[in-house]
């Protein structure tokens, strides 16, 4: 399962970061933006556990992802 990350950077933008890696998977310009982009990466990728972080840096809000690209037309 993955997990992204959105946090604030000292620049004020928003960044898409999977914990522990080097550099952000996406940049914005407003945390919505960063939630959004933050949803599709994790759906594409098969589901994950999101984590969107305040200002403060303390978590805001969680959320748990579905995969987005299921191959099976039909339910079960």
């Amino acid at each position: 399962m993955v997990n992204k990350r959105v946090v604030q950077r000292d620049d004020g933008n928003w960044e898409v970061r999977k914990p522990g890696a080097d550099r952000a998977s996406a940049v914005t310009p407003r945390q919505s933006d960063g939630v959004d982009r933050a949803r599709e990466i994790l759906a594409n990728d098969g589901g994950g556990e999101l984590q969107v972080r305040g200002k403060n840096g303390q978590t805001r809000a969680q959320d748990t992802i579905a995969p987005g690209n299921d191959p099976r037309s039909s339910k079960g």
